[in-house]
Parts: C-alpha cells; structure tokens; sequence
C-alpha cells in the first residue's frame, strides 16, 4: 500500500517561508517522479515543482526563484521550501508521486495561507 503525506503547512505572512514534507512510504521516492501541485478556490490544479527520476527540476514561472524541491532518500521524503511567498501562494499544497509502471499516488494535501 502507498501512502503519501503531507506536513509543514499553516498561516505565514507575505515574504516568509515554508517547508513542506511528504513523507511516503510503500514506494521509493527514488527511480520515480515527484512533484508539488495546488489548488487555490476556484482554480484548476497547477504543477509547482517536480522532479524527474533522472534528477531534473521543473518549476512553473511563478514559483521560480522562490521554490526549491528537493528529495530525501535516506527518509523516502520530498521537501518543498518555500520563500518569499506571496498571497498568490494561498492554496493546498498535494504531493504527488508517478511511477515508471504508470501508477500515481497523491496526498491529502496541505493549507498553505499567506496573509498579514
């Protein structure tokens, strides 16, 4: 059984920073692609941050610069730090995970608010 869940969300004020964590288990992070995605109220769901199993990261524009996605293999996690964040950034964050086979595997997710 995979499992896929999320951490690190919560309120935080435009220009601070977050650090999400998807821990997984019952699949290897590593040999796999993994990514970051959200969805704002009304909004369909966007890509965030995703790396490829070779080890490439993705970014959409809006997160580049600001977004590092980054893996932990040794504790099969995906981190996302997020800085600078903005009111735009308001959404709950997904965790996703596709492997070679064609399977996908998602979170719960997690809120991310940013407001002063």
């Amino acid at each position: 059984q995979v499992h896929l869940v999320e951490s690190g969300g919560g309120l935080v004020q435009p220009g601070g920073s977050l650090r999400l964590a998807c821990v997984v288990s019952g699949v290897g992070v590593s040999g796999n692609d993994v990514g970051w995605y959200r969805q704002a109220p009304g909004n369909q769901r966007e890509m965030v941050a995703f790396i490829s199993s070779s080890g490439n990261t993705h970014y959409t524009d809006s997160t580049k610069g600001r977004f590092t996605i980054s893996l932990d293999n040794t504790k099969n996690t995906v981190f996302l730090q997020m800085s600078n964040l903005e009111p735009e950034d308001t959404a709950v964050y997904y965790c996703r995970l596709d492997t070679h086979q064609g399977s996908i595997y998602r979170g719960q997710g997690t809120q991310v608010t940013v407001s002063s």
